[in-house]
């Protein structure tokens, strides 16, 4: 809860629980906002209308929170969760449960940035190869061991931000 407050991510306790209990454990971590006593169709509609608002992240880890799990941008259950809801989870937390959700978070940023880095590098490559081996200035093989040496400098930028970033 911590690490979503400082990022700026609402959170939300969606439960079937009643609205007692889930207030009680509302006002123990600070969660921003209770959704409580819905049933799973419910829990379901709730998830859809959240993504349509923003991309959606959902913790579950029972049989009823599987149709909303299926539904999220993101969907994360515990390793210790119904077979259901681990089926339907993107992501699955092991070895410490949520205690691991920044963690994951954060590499699920780097990765996405890591991805953007290396399409954008790839794609520069073949705007000035592409037009030069069509012009007859670039032999194929030239172009195959640069395509190589690309890779080689797309996996040493992809190293280099990761370990900038976890800084």
């Amino acid at each position: 809860i911590r690490y979503c407050k400082n990022n700026n991510i609402t959170t939300i306790l969606l439960s079937g629980d009643t609205k007692a209990k889930c207030d009680m454990v509302s006002q123990a971590l600070g969660i921003d906002e209770v959704i409580a006593e819905k049933k799973p169709d419910e829990k379901l509609a709730i998830i859809e209308a959240l993504n349509k608002q923003a991309p959606t992240a959902m913790v579950g880890d029972g049989i009823n929170d599987a149709p909303a799990l299926a539904k999220a941008t993101i969907s994360i259950s515990l390793s210790e969760a119904s077979q259901l809801a681990i089926q339907s989870a993107s992501v699955v937390l092991t070895g410490g449960g949520l205690a691991q959700l920044p963690k994951a978070m954060q590499l699920g940023k780097l990765t996405y940035g890591t991805v953007k880095s290396n399409l954008f590098w790839a794609f520069a490559y073949n705007v000035v190869a592409i037009p030069i081996a069509a012009l007859g200035y670039l032999h194929p093989t030239m172009g195959a061991l640069i395509m190589g040496g690309s890779d080689v400098v797309l996996a040493l930028n992809s190293l280099w931000l990761g370990v900038r970033r976890l800084r």
